[in-house]
C-alpha cells in the first residue's frame, strides 16, 4: 500500500458516492434538491479533508497510517451511504 494507492482510493470511492447522488436525483424527482446536493457537498468536504490528511506529514510507520485512513475512507463513506438511503426512503414514504 503507498500514497498513490490510497489517493486513487478515496477519488474512487467518493467520486462514486457524487455520482450515485445525482442519479438518485435525476431518476427518483420526490427527493429534495435541496438534500442530495447538502450530500454532496459533504461527500467533496470529506475528499478535501482525506486529501489533507493524506498529503499531511506522518510520524510513525506510514502503513499503519494508510490502513486507518483506509478504514476511515469507508466508515465516512458508509455514514453517508446511509444519509442518502435515509433520504429516499422518506422520499419514497
Amino acid at each position: 500500500m503507498n500514497l498513490r494507492d490510497i489517493k486513487k482510493d478515496i477519488e474512487y470511492v467518493l467520486s462514486a458516492f457524487v455520482e450515485d447522488c445525482s442519479v438518485v436525483a435525476c431518476v427518483n424527482p420526490k427527493v429534495t434538491d435541496n438534500s442530495v446536493s447538502e450530500l454532496m457537498e459533504e461527500a467533496i468536504d470529506l475528499y478535501n479533508e482525506l486529501r489533507d490528511k493524506v498529503n499531511g506529514k506522518i510520524e510513525g510507520s506510514r502503513k499503519a497510517y494508510y490502513n486507518e485512513l483506509r478504514k476511515e475512507v469507508l466508515t465516512k463513506t458508509d455514514a453517508l451511504y446511509e444519509k442518502l438511503s435515509a433520504a429516499v426512503k422518506e422520499a419514497v414514504k
